[in-house]
């Protein structure tokens, strides 16, 4: 017997595929009105997003304006703006066996996708994916994470008004809710969290053939080169892992630095570290809930490495001072699983080739990070080392760039997203082929003459 929560999803996508075959979504002019209620909603009501925020994960409100707010705005007006561009008819040239013929692929609605979103940025790894969504022509069901209530409520009272109420729904629960929506049989997924998480997903969708795109996480890499910069590396290296108290898919996870620039570049780190948090009356970070926190503490109780700054905690609060740990054994827990967290080992090696050797006994990240002076370096250290994406001399920054597609690979996930690479992923791209009704030889029919047969080998 069904569930009555099982019921009611059911009835939900049953509503959204009624919507979606009115043919509505995929107007242009439907599309460009989400989108601008998308950019409508982070201007208007970002106070009420950044106090989510606030609630949720203790996130300073520049921080949730950075983070959430500006990027979410900005994926919805650059989809607004080259959407009519996108949404073109691509032709193609045909061979001479298909003359007289036109050909072109275009860019169909899959229907009614899923996007299940993440707690570490709840309001950005929900809507960002929902630009994609509505961009390209679907009805959408949001399943906001239950680890961030607030920003979970928020988007189920928020959504209703600045988007088609009809074509886009919000449904709040846990896991148990996203597999039984899964079970209905979506024409997309694309969820955002950890690999382990991931891996239930896809076999969620596994028995309804629902396709899926998973962003996922992995221990993302920072090598420094001897020639780099290091007050420019240790600032923007410090500064990125401080966001969200470090609990970032795409954070800096560790440091591969050269030996004979590893003790300065570790100074440097500490000082920014301490400085970038001056200002604030506490200077521990939030970790979003126990089971996270106790991760995280054992993480460091556990290391063979030396923790040169930071180390103390707070259970009852939640709270936790950045941490930096200088060359723990490979084997640390530390060094195998994914940090997530407000946590820097930073590992001497004597060099890059070491760096890379180190990084590929691993799984593939999700992003690689290089610090150097010599782009032939640093196109070395990119074509050597598998990863989702990467960035030279930053942190983290793709991830904020419209034009470039941001996905995994190998553990760290399948598919990408953002701009026209979101478009196309939850687009049908869809071959026509049309032909005129003449010519049309009877020589190439059967039965077929030696002729036929002659001249369809040159053809064909």
């Amino acid at each position: 017997m069904m569930s009555s929560t099982a019921q009611q999803e059911t009835a939900v996508v049953a509503d959204l595929r009624s919507v979606f075959a009115t043919g509505r979504t995929r107007e242009l002019s439907w599309r460009i009105e989400q989108l601008r209620g998308i950019e409508r909603l982070c201007d208007e009501r970002e106070s009420e997003i950044v106090e989510a925020l606030a609630k949720d994960l203790g996130r300073p409100a520049v921080d949730a304006w950075l983070a959430d707010v500006a990027p979410t705005r900005t994926e919805a007006a650059y989809a607004r703006k080259h959407l009519h561009k996108w949404m073109r008819r691509k032709r193609v040239g045909l061979p001479l066996s298909q003359w007289p013929a036109r050909g072109w692929v275009q860019y169909d609605p899959l229907g009614v996708v899923l996007v299940i979103g993440a707690w570490n940025y709840p309001f950005y790894l929900s809507v960002a994916p929902l630009v994609a969504a509505v961009a390209a022509g679907n009805c959408a069901v949001m399943k906001p994470s239950e680890l961030a209530p607030e920003t979970s409520a928020l988007l189920a009272r928020l959504l209703p008004q600045y988007l088609d109420p009809e074509a886009v729904r919000v449904v709040e629960g846990d896991g148990t809710t996203t597999q039984e929506l899964l079970t209905q049989g979506f024409d997309h997924a694309l969820f955002t969290g950890g690999t382990e998480v991931g891996k239930k997903i896809m076999a969620g969708a596994a028995p309804t053939l629902t396709p899926v795109t998973l962003e996922l996480g992995g221990k993302s890499p920072v090598i420094v080169s001897v020639d780099a910069d290091i007050d420019v590396a240790a600032r923007r290296i410090a500064w990125v892992k401080l966001l969200n108290s470090g609990q970032t898919c795409i954070a800096p996870d560790y440091v591969l630095a050269h030996r004979a620039i590893a003790d300065e570049l570790v100074a440097k780190i500490v000082e920014n570290l301490d400085r970038f948090r001056s200002g604030e009356k506490i200077r521990s970070q939030r970790i979003v809930n126990g089971r996270q926190f106790d991760r995280l503490a054992e993480l460091i109780s556990s290391t063979t490495g030396t923790v040169v700054a930071g180390g103390r905690s707070d259970r009852p609060a939640l709270l936790m001072e950045p941490t930096v740990i200088v060359n723990p054994a490979a084997d640390d827990p530390v060094m195998t699983q994914e940090i997530f967290g407000p946590i820097l080992p930073v590992v001497a090696v004597d060099s890059v080739d070491a760096a890379i050797r180190y990084v590929n006994a691993g799984p593939k990240p999700l992003a690689l990070y290089v610090f150097t002076e010599s782009t032939e370096l640093a196109q070395t250290v990119i074509d050597a080392v598998p990863s989702g994406g990467a960035v030279v001399n930053h942190v983290a920054m793709h991830v904020l760039v419209s034009q470039l597609p941001f996905g995994g690979v190998g553990a760290s996930g399948m598919g990408a997203y953002h701009g026209r690479w979101g478009f196309e992923a939850l687009s049908h791209r869809r071959a026509v082929l049309a032909k005129s009704s003449s010519p049309d030889p009877k020589l190439f029919y059967p039965p077929y003459s030696r002729l036929a047969v002659k001249l369809m080998r040159k053809i064909f």
